[in-house]
């Protein structure tokens, strides 16, 4: 086997560029680089496989050097030595690779015991196989001349790690197969890697003059580099990116391991940053307590210390989603107002706590209420600061592209969902398919490029609340618009809010009972000719003082046909007609009231987006009914529609008495229609 510097000048190129690529991953290991010990765990075990890579490069660069003077009696120990350390590295990359994988896939499964077992077999026997062959040769001896003779168990100990890089590279295939998003690509590559090394390693095997084993590792370490590393770092900036984005309502926000107290602290506040509160350690509790002790007023320094122990935070939790407290901290020589609010994120496995300077609310309230005496419970529980979202999208302002993240564990534990180089066509497309169809327009509305851009230039967050069908149920939604902190990029977090919508009607309904049983209609359940009145008394009263009322238009409506359902088929076929013509108003004017005024008379006040959209509505009532008319099926209402002119109408019924006129119009065109 002829060797010469070519091949410890390869070997010394490889190891320039790991160490250029893998700089950062060779340093010291902190426990606060890790988001969690399975992070944790993951890098140790990626660092051990560099430490054992850059340990082969040595070797194999040394047997270039030394194997090209061979002949010289004096190096024949080195060389032989050589030879020993280059197996024994070999055999540890190998290990070290394969623990790599098994903590990345963090899967306790028969599968990777089995795979753990299989590389500390190989490990153990090779290194046996190495004391063994100083007196038996079996993976290499030297001819009298010195020359490198390999020996079968060479071959062997080479197949069974090919066999080994097979298997993990086809298993981590397999897994990629299964999953998606950046988890897809990240398991990919690391399968990728493995066949890299043993493609490599095979040609090492055919060629042993030359360094394949080493250009395979490079290449490996190279693809988890661009793929592995580099992306979960991105992504890491992401979720500190939209973490602070979330923050920048509050002086500052935790985020707590509950177990060990590790935490990391997210601010905006440059006030809040004076103070030199640490940005990550490793014991919330006891380091919270030592701030308190620094920071808080002399007469609250005992009440805040109290706040942080593990066993008093979890018993303030049972039975609820967070609970607040507040109290002075000095900042300078001025005590200030702030609230803490903690809660529990959705992994059950850390704490949220948010910081909220309060001094200017609390300021304010003394003022007005100075002639007042109020009594200011440490213990009260405020409302919860916090959003909760189902999803976050994180949308660049300028082309559009989005990463959609799951929120289950929306608090520093973000699952890439989806994503895609254009969230408004995509968002436009999904709408029909998802928003109710009473909602699609005003949703479309808001997500409209131009305007949100225009909108979010005004404000420093824009929302939306609108329903969504599920399982053909319509539940209630919000969205929730910020910028991120550098403006590049729209952070748009969507919630479900359909129980506390549903929970706030409950209580609305359970305080109105007997008063709004007493404006309802029996028969329909919509309003009734009291509540109409009622209404049209309190706008009277707001245009006899003189103010200027809102943009309003009245339509009333007439249910033909209705005698004669009644003559022919009996008043339970006219009590279903007339709720299904209650029905299909309250359907098409859904953001206004309807009054049933009569027998077969309804009365709308078109007001908000459906005074906006009026004659759009008007037309799909007038079509809807062309329709039912044609089919002879469904309610056939006649309907006319007048606005309020404030220079001219001094009289809501003027308006009403114009819209009736119009309603007699459009029933004479319905019967000119059936004649």
């Amino acid at each position: 086997m002829k060797v010469t510097m070519h091949y410890s000048i390869i070997g010394i190129l490889a190891l320039i560029l790991h160490f250029i690529i893998n700089r950062r991953a060779l340093k010291k290991i902190r426990v606060q680089d890790a988001a969690d010990k399975k992070g944790l765990k993951e890098a140790l075990f990626y660092r051990h496989f560099l430490i054992a890579v850059t340990c082969y490069f040595i070797t194999d660069i040394a047997w270039g050097f030394l194997y090209e003077h061979h002949e010289i009696p004096v190096l024949h120990p080195f060389v032989y030595s050589d030879a020993v350390f280059y197996f024994i590295f070999m055999f540890l990359t190998t290990l070290t690779w394969i623990r790599y994988v098994v903590a990345y896939l963090d899967k306790r499964n028969l599968r990777s015991k089995a795979l753990l077992y299989a590389v500390w077999t190989m490990f153990v026997l090779g290194i046996l196989y190495l004391m063994i062959n100083r007196f038996h040769p079996f993976i290499f001896s030297f001819s009298e001349d010195h020359e490198y003779i390999p020996e079968s168990g060479r071959y062997i100990a080479f197949g069974l790690q090919i066999i080994l890089y097979m298997v993990t590279s086809s298993y981590m295939l397999y897994i990629a197969r299964k999953t998606r998003g950046q988890e897809k690509t990240r398991y990919a590559a690391v399968g990728l890697a493995s066949l890299a090394i043993e493609i490599f390693q095979i040609f090492q095997i055919l060629s042993p003059a030359f360094p394949f084993y080493a250009m395979g590792l490079i290449i490996g370490t190279c693809v988890v580099h661009s793929f592995v590393e580099e992306g979960e770092r991105k992504e890491k900036e992401v979720y500190d990116n939209i973490a602070t984005s979330l923050a920048e309502d509050y002086e500052a926000m935790y985020y707590i391991d509950i177990e060990s107290g590790e935490y990391r602290e997210f601010s905006t506040s440059e006030e809040y940053d004076s103070m030199n509160v640490p940005m990550t350690g490793r014991d919330f509790y006891a380091e919270t307590r030592e701030n308190a002790r620094r920071y808080a007023h002399p007469d609250d320094r005992e009440f805040a210390e109290s706040l942080y122990y593990k066993e008093t935070m979890l018993k303030n939790l049972e039975g609820r989603r967070s609970y607040s407290y507040k109290y002075r901290i000095m900042v300078g020589d001025k005590p200030k107002y702030f609230r803490f609010t903690v809660m529990r994120a959705g992994d059950d496995k850390h704490f949220v706590l948010y910081e909220k300077d309060i001094d200017d609310e609390i300021t304010a309230e003394s003022m007005r209420l100075k002639d007042q005496k109020k009594n200011i419970t440490f213990g009260q529980i405020a409302e919860s600061l916090a959003s909760n979202y189902d999803a976050i999208y994180y949308v660049d302002v300028d082309d559009g592209s989005y990463v959609c993240y799951e929120s289950d564990h929306t608090y520093g534990q973000l699952e890439i969902r989806g994503s895609g180089d254009d969230f408004y066509s995509e968002a436009a497309g999904n709408i029909p398919k998802l928003v109710n169809k009473n909602d699609r327009d005003t949703v479309a509305e808001f997500l409209d490029r131009d305007r949100l851009t225009s909108a979010m230039g005004n404000h420093k967050r824009h929302s939306i609340d609108y329903r969504v069908m599920i399982n053909n149920r319509s539940q209630h939604f919000r969205m929730t618009v910020r910028r991120s902190s550098d403006g590049t990029h729209f952070i748009i977090g969507v919630e479900n809010i359909d129980a506390e919508v549903r929970k706030e009607k409950q209580v609305l309904r359970a305080l109105n009972t007997e008063k709004e049983l007493a404006r309802r209609d029996e028969l329909t359940g919509i309003k009734n000719k009291t509540a109409y009145m009622e209404l049209e008394k309190s706008v009277q009263s707001n245009m006899d003082n003189g103010m200027d009322y809102l943009p309003f238009a009245i339509v009333v409506c007439d249910a033909n046909n209705l005698k004669s359902i009644n003559d022919n088929e009996g008043h339970v076929a006219g009590d279903e007609y007339i709720k299904a013509s209650a029905e299909l108003l309250c359907d098409v004017f859904s953001h206004s009231p309807v009054f049933r005024v009569g027998g077969d008379e309804f009365v709308v006040f078109l007001r908000g987006n459906d005074f906006s959209a009026r004659d759009e509505l008007i037309g799909k009532l007038r079509r809807q009914v062309r329709r039912n008319q044609e089919m002879n099926n469904g309610p056939v209402l006649a309907a006319g529609m007048s606005e309020y002119v404030p220079d001219k109408d001094n009289m809501v019924s003027e308006i009403f008495d114009r819209a009736d006129r119009k309603m007699y119009e459009d029933k004479l065109d319905l019967k000119n229609i059936t004649d």
